[in-house]
């Protein structure tokens, strides 16, 4: 009898510990995307919420690209989500999504997002930096066309595959992913940047919101 009860201790003990583990997993997970939330930049209104973070550091992107990383050829990746808490579907138009930066005064530009394939030409044939002088950063797709070889296959296919996956958000779900950029590494024009999102219109009703222009100066303040 002694033996039987101990061994169901022992039994219920396991149990607990499991239990306990997966409460600490999951205490930490929300930990995790509350302490995003926070240092991340955000707009809502009409139902959905978008935010941004970008990464500027480069041990963000290994798990993602653990052999070349688009940061070290002056590629800022800028992760978004788009939470809607509507009860419609709601269509972002993600090729009209710009990055407004002010190169100066008087040169203010409106990036482009890179695509995957864009992404892996940038970091296939990286452009010399001179210190000397600002860099004007130039429209996605230009340039030489590098070789579709192995690397730069794997470069691509890992830029898809954390890339924000599609444009609807269906009622009450979230979607996110990763948008690129190339600053050619001048991370300073990141401190005055907008994230500008000028189309998102709602499925059933075909109703246009208003737009979203996240400033990504003021990080965790909203």
């Amino acid at each position: 009898m002694g033996k039987v009860y101990y061994n169901l201790m022992r039994n219920l003990a396991a149990v607990l510990l499991i239990l306990a583990g997966a409460v600490l997993a999951a205490a930490l997970t929300a930990a995790q995307q509350q302490t995003s939330l926070k240092t991340a930049s955000l707009e809502s209104h009409e139902g959905l919420t978008i935010s941004a973070q970008p990464w500027t550091d480069a041990a963000a992107y290994k798990p993602k690209f653990p052999k070349k990383s688009p940061f070290a050829a002056g590629i800022v990746a800028i992760q978004v989500a788009f939470r809607n808490d509507s009860d419609e579907s709601v269509k972002i138009n993600v090729d009209r999504i710009r990055l407004n930066v002010s190169l100066s005064e008087d040169d203010r530009q409106g990036l482009q997002a890179l695509s995957p394939e864009d992404v892996a030409e940038v970091v296939m044939n990286p452009k010399p930096k001179d210190p000397s002088h600002r860099v004007r950063i130039p429209l996605p797709g230009g340039g030489s066309v590098s070789p579709k070889d192995k690397h730069w296959m794997e470069i691509e296919q890992a830029a898809r595959d954390a890339a924000v996956p599609g444009n609807i958000v269906a009622p009450h779900k979230t979607m996110e992913g990763l948008l690129y950029f190339d600053l050619q590494g001048q991370l300073d024009l990141l401190g005055s940047a907008h994230l500008y999102f000028p189309e998102v219109t709602t499925l059933e009703k075909n109703r246009s919101l208003l737009y979203f222009d996240i400033d990504l100066g003021r990080a965790g303040s909203q």
